[in-house]
């Protein structure tokens, strides 16, 4: 999902943690063919949204965090690391977001069809696409995909693009800030003005005015070195 956030309230005194698990379908699906009947939570019957947000109960946090200290024992990583990932899954199968969490598993289900359009998309973010060409990769009529391909990302197919396309060109402004027309093209936008248009739309200034705001905070924490 083309998404981004910030820490709020974060500092020296009291830095922030981030931490992030990528889930993979082929061990979402071992561990529904391990679970007993009725170890599962009920499945909502509609198409779950591709980004879902809760609080963390206790038992995940605590997971989170024998995972994370393991970064502090290297020689334990190997053999513990992939354990505690199965727990932290565990929880999330079994917690409010199981109908999201157990789609990815499903070879068949609809999460799943719309995962090959987003990894086309991420993957070729600068051409140009018919969304029936899309619906056909993913193995749906046209219809199907638009429905549960706004179900999932909450965006059209052609909003979704556009979003990743920002996103990408923001990362490159940040290491070349004075090149607009080059990024625009990179990303895929036939016009500068278009582009600086959309950008400002989007992140409320212009692309210049934006990277060489973003590198002046990467600057200002760099501490200087004589």
């Amino acid at each position: 999902m083309p998404v981004t956030g910030r820490f709020t309230r974060a500092g020296a005194d009291s830095p922030a943690l981030g931490f992030g698990l990528v889930l993979h379908p082929p061990t979402v699906a071992e561990l529904l063919l391990q679970a007993a009947p009725g170890d599962l939570p009920p499945v909502p019957g509609a198409t779950p949204s591709g980004l879902v947000v809760s609080d963390a109960p206790d038992e995940l946090g605590d997971a989170v965090i024998r995972l994370l200290r393991l970064l502090d024992r290297p020689r334990d990583v190997a053999v513990l690391a992939p354990l505690v990932k199965r727990e932290i899954l565990w929880h999330l199968l079994t917690g409010e977001q199981t109908g999201a969490v157990r789609q990815l598993g499903l070879a068949d289900s609809s999460l799943s069809h719309v995962a090959r359009a987003v990894r086309w998309i991420r993957d070729h973010h600068a051409q140009s696409f018919r969304v029936e060409e899309l619906a056909r990769l993913s193995g749906m009529s046209v219809s199907a995909f638009y429905r549960n391909f706004q179900a999932v990302t909450a965006m059209s197919p052609i909003r979704f693009q556009k979003q990743i396309r920002l996103q990408e060109a923001r990362l490159l402004l940040a290491t070349h800030p004075h090149d607009v027309t080059g990024v625009s093209a990179q990303v895929g936008y036939e016009s500068p003005s278009q582009f600086s248009r959309e950008y400002r739309r989007q992140f409320g200034v212009p692309p210049r005015e934006d990277a060489a705001r973003l590198r002046g905070i990467t600057r200002s924490r760099v501490p200087a070195v004589v």
